[in-house]
């Protein structure tokens, strides 16, 4: 294989991309968790920013969830989610992300007494406010798939009143024995609402394939989030690319979680014509926002300027902007590589 030159940091930055798998609680950096704590007078355990640093630790996604979801206890006011968001994005402002489509998990802070309306005010003044560091951003709701159907449904229904705030719902959390076809009512009555739907598909769970069946036939998403084991049956492959369903990877985090990044996964995904895309997922526990995420998967993969700038133009392409925003965003992309020739 010849070699490939591997792209510069500049850009990998400038280059112009959206980011359709973050996590908002997962970009909770340690310093801001301690600055948070210390407003709020919630003991965390920890007293200085390595400290919490060394707390983010884990070898899967069940440790890894072990770890995440107490952590959002620091996460009390409305001015807490706000300044939570306001910090991603700047940050993903910086990468060169141009929009965003990031989660929240509403279920994680009404179970602590926190009101829905105290989460959605903060995240959405921050995501109206984004529009000053350059880039737009929508909000989408992540149901918990390890809580019961009957919560999801509870949490949609209280959603629904600020509906004009959201562009969709997901699913996440721990996958083992939560099948997507457990939320397949709840998910309906989001799509009746007229939002987008989109389901977690994580990477070698156990019926990982079976749950992509599901998400595809049953629930019928407009996007998979992770979906790498979608490779093991050719059919689910085609069906994802005549329906131009996108795959939203994340092979940093994937990295952490299983014994590699995925990167050959994704490099065939991207060869087949599927709407393959590269997102950081929980930047602050995987230590990598997304212009890393690009530059660490070239690496790995051994691939260059070409690749990097169709999963650029993937990530607006699976996005749920309307076809004029979206045409706007690829005619930067242009724009760029012609300012920016190899």
């Amino acid at each position: 294989m010849p070699s490939v030159t591997e792209p510069t940091a500049a850009f990998v930055s400038g280059l112009p991309k959206a980011e359709l798998h973050v996590h908002l609680e997962g970009t909770l950096e340690p310093d801001l968790k301690l600055a948070l704590a210390t407003r709020n007078g919630v003991d965390i355990g920890q007293s200085t920013v390595e400290e919490v640093r060394a707390s983010y630790a884990f070898d899967s996604l069940a440790s890894f969830l072990a770890v995440y979801y107490p952590a959002m206890d620091v996460l009390v006011t409305e001015q807490d989610f706000y300044d939570l968001a306001t910090a991603y994005f700047r940050r993903a402002a910086a990468d060169g992300v141009r929009h965003v489509e990031a989660f929240f998990d509403p279920q994680a802070h009404t179970t602590r007494g926190v009101p829905f309306e105290t989460v959605i005010s903060g995240l959405h003044r921050a995501a109206a406010d984004a529009v000053g560091y350059g880039l737009s951003a929508d909000l989408i709701l992540c149901l918990l798939r390890d809580a019961s159907a009957e919560s999801a449904h509870e949490t949609l229904l209280a959603a629904l009143p600020y509906r004009d705030l959201l562009v969709g719902v997901g699913l996440d959390s721990d996958e083992r024995g939560n099948p997507p076809a457990k939320f397949a009512e709840v998910f309906q009555i989001a799509r009746d609402a007229g939002l987008k739907l989109t389901m977690h598909c994580d990477i070698d769970q156990v019926g990982s394939i079976e749950n992509i069946r599901q998400v595809l036939g049953e629930v019928r998403v407009d996007r998979i989030d992770h979906g790498t084991n979608i490779l093991e049956d050719p059919a689910l492959v085609a069906l994802v690319r005549e329906r131009r369903i996108g795959l939203t990877c994340c092979p940093v985090s994937n990295s952490f979680v299983t014994a590699d990044m995925k990167a050959r996964e994704i490099v065939e995904l991207l060869g087949l014509g599927v709407l393959v895309t590269l997102n950081s997922d929980d930047p602050a526990y995987f230590g990598a926002y997304v212009a890393d995420t690009y530059t660490a998967f070239a690496r790995q993969a051994g691939v260059g300027r070409d690749e990097l700038v169709q999963l650029a133009r993937n990530s607006f392409e699976a996005s749920w902007l309307s076809d004029s925003e979206r045409a706007g965003y690829l005619a930067e992309i242009d724009a760029f590589l012609e300012a920016n020739p190899a």
